[in-house]
């Protein structure tokens, strides 16, 4: 089986990207041939040829690309995203181009139930080929490398994201800033791409104020963030809107306790006390922080409550052999 993986931005370490390069790996174990092509300029779409099925990640974006190359005779499902369902599909200017996205594709993938009801209530025509796959996690082999090692008797907490509003990186500045004010010992690490320049300006305009306690270690290749995540005590999530967090889940597989915004996609992953903690507002967020920091037994027993979750929950060849399924399925159904 041929299968095209189409996503926006390939080039930049976005969530999806991080998703893309996993479901390529784990459908090639099981046989199927990926090729993954990237939507990152309308003027440069590229053109799929000699392929079984076609996969879409972002409705959105997909649609676009769709339109525009016409690849009728190849059918299609989709895997939605955190901007689409948290955003796109309720902006008035894309909303339909994400319903007719949707109702043409032969299947839909999201990865929890919270994103399945809120896509059945806004769209219910394509209730029935819903299907609920949970994000796999990628474990890494690599996990030191003397260019990151955080300082002696100090507490390093994470924070991987792509520099835009919607990850909201500045709060995080913002509310540990007040901490450490406190606690000198508290470290920032900031990871991921600048998706935004005037986000980025911002943010760095933050860091160069805070440089004693904050580093931004830039766009780091994903193969290579074990050797961040190891250096790790606590990992955030600081985003206004989440589909499903890869860097959550892989903190978690690296036994690491998170502090997560509450969102749609962080409450689907994230259980209170258990494996993190969920903050709504910058006080919530504190004394998190704080317990966590100040407990180091507590950080343990949530990091190994996590670990637990995406070993039982979050298998990357479980994700591949549902999604070859599902493949299979639409394939039957269209010859």
């Amino acid at each position: 089986m041929k299968v095209a993986l189409v996503t926006p931005f390939f080039h930049q370490q976005r969530g999806n990207t991080v998703t893309v390069k996993r479901i390529a790996s784990g459908l090639s174990h099981l046989g199927v041939s990926p090729k993954i092509y990237s939507l990152t300029n309308e003027n440069t779409y590229p053109s799929i040829e000699n392929v079984d099925l076609v996969h879409g990640f972002n409705a959105f974006y997909f649609y676009r690309f769709w339109r525009r190359k016409g690849i009728n005779r190849s059918p299609y499902i989709v895997t939605l995203t955190g901007t689409d369902l948290n955003h796109a599909l309720f902006d008035e200017d894309k909303r339909s181009y994400i319903i007719y996205s949707l109702e043409k594709a032969k299947a839909i993938h999201v990865f929890n139930q919270e994103a399945r009801k809120v896509l059945v209530q806004e769209v219910p025509s394509v209730t029935n080929k819903i299907f609920v796959i949970p994000q796999g996690v990628t474990f890494f082999s690599n996990i030191y490398n003397e260019k990151f090692q955080k300082e002696k008797d100090t507490c390093l907490f994470l924070l991987p994201a792509g520099i835009r509003k919607v990850k909201n990186i500045s709060s995080a500045i913002t509310m540990l800033g007040k901490l450490h004010d406190s606690y000198p010992n508290i470290r920032l690490w900031l990871v991921g791409p600048i998706i935004e320049d005037d986000e980025g300006k911002k943010i760095f305009n933050l860091v160069d104020k805070n440089s004693h306690w904050i580093r931004y270690l830039g766009q780091i290749d994903h193969e290579k963030m074990g050797e961040v995540y190891s250096q790790a005590d606590i990992v955030l999530n600081t985003s206004l809107s989440e589909g499903q967090s890869s860097a959550l889940l892989e903190a978690m597989s690296f036994g690491i306790p998170v502090i997560a915004a509450n969102n749609l996609g962080n409450r689907s992953i994230v259980f209170q006390g258990k494996n993190g903690y969920i903050y709504n507002n910058e006080s919530d967020f504190i004394k998190y922080a704080l317990k966590l920091m100040k407990h180091c037994r507590m950080r343990q027993m949530l990091g190994e409550t996590g670990k637990r979750f995406v070993l039982d929950n979050h298998s990357a060849s479980t994700e591949a052999v549902r999604l070859l399924s599902i493949y299979n399925q639409v394939l039957q159904t269209n010859s």
